[in-house]
């Protein structure tokens, strides 16, 4: 999920072949609900910016792990390992 909008979101499903929908918060509610809405500095500027976190949620609806800082190389890995010990 990002807050990019609709049209951004199939754009980059379509170039990148993912068989799912992506999700859109345009206006932020989700990312306020989760607290991933964080300070950053870019290019020394504080902003607020969406962090890049990955949350795996279980069968139940709750949150089973977090994953914070994510850096997108290696990252798909992770989660499948994760999902794997996890079973």
């Amino acid at each position: 999920m990002s807050a990019d909008p609709p049209q951004a979101q199939k754009k980059f499903q379509e170039k990148y072949g993912l068989p799912f929908t992506l999700l859109a918060d345009t206006d932020k509610k989700v990312c306020e609900a989760f607290g991933v809405i964080k300070e950053k500095n870019m290019y020394g500027k504080k902003v607020k910016g969406i962090a890049r976190i990955t949350f795996v949620i279980g069968p139940d609806g709750k949150i089973a792990h977090v994953f914070n800082n994510v850096k997108a190389d290696g990252h798909a890995e992770g989660v499948l390992a994760y999902l794997k010990s996890a079973a």
